[in-house]
């Protein structure tokens, strides 16, 4: 076998994919903290009152535009261990999709603050309990709405409304990718409250690449019917 073959052939097979996917993995975790991580550093030390809120939603501003850039990451890997460019798709994801992404995700971060004032001072309001259970359903939906909207911000090119829609859409439209991205929320919930933030911040990348396989039928779906 020449050179250049086994060269190749080393770079293809399983046990350099896997090494591969390990890497890409690894350095779009470092990308993550490094666009992300200022904001989220300081946001561990904050209280978790509720009159906290609007400063935990600017601080997490920016985790927005680089989930999408490690989405887009993610998504185009190269299993090749002869081949990989996982910063220059981390970049080219960010400078793609961040104008889209952002007024996305700050809506989003807007909305499940004014919602966690509200469960946050549901005493002082006089509201019934019942109200709890309701502004939770709320934001709990909206957090899979914002999910959906990153995942097809992230990896297609529509307008920041016709995003909204289809993540709207996709939410009754694709059952088994929401049902799995509210898995996913009860893990990070979990992980959050056995732990700290930090600790969900550390295994960002391997939460994006559960993302995007619980959102393979999402996916599908914009490719085939509304990508011409």
């Amino acid at each position: 076998m020449s050179a250049a073959g086994a060269w190749e052939r080393f770079g293809a097979g399983p046990l350099s994919r896997g090494a591969a996917l390990v890497y890409h993995l690894l350095a779009v975790e470092l990308l993550l903290l490094l666009t992300a991580g200022p904001g989220l550093a300081v946001l561990v030390l904050l209280d978790r009152g509720a009159g906290n809120l609007p400063v935990v939603a600017a601080l997490a501003l920016p985790a927005g535009p680089a989930l999408s850039a490690g989405l887009y990451a993610v998504h185009h890997r190269r299993l090749d261990l002869t081949d990989l460019r996982p910063a220059a798709d981390f970049w080219r994801g960010y400078r793609l999709n961040a104008r889209g992404v952002l007024p996305l995700w700050a809506g989003w971060l807007l909305w499940v603050t004014v919602l966690g004032t509200g469960l946050g001072n549901l005493g002082a309001a006089g509201l019934p309990a019942w109200w709890a259970l309701l502004l939770a359903l709320v934001a709990v939906l909206a957090t899979l709405w914002v999910l959906n909207a990153l995942v097809i911000a992230s990896l297609f090119a529509f307008r920041t409304r016709d995003v909204a829609r289809l993540a709207a859409y996709f939410l009754v439209r694709t059952p088994g990718a929401t049902l799995g991205n509210a898995a996913l929320l009860i893990l990070a919930a979990g992980v959050v409250l056995a732990s700290s933030e930090a600790v969900l911040a550390v295994v960002g990348s391997l939460l994006v690449l559960a993302l995007l396989h619980t959102c393979r039928p999402v996916i599908a779906a914009v490719r085939a019917e509304f990508v011409g």
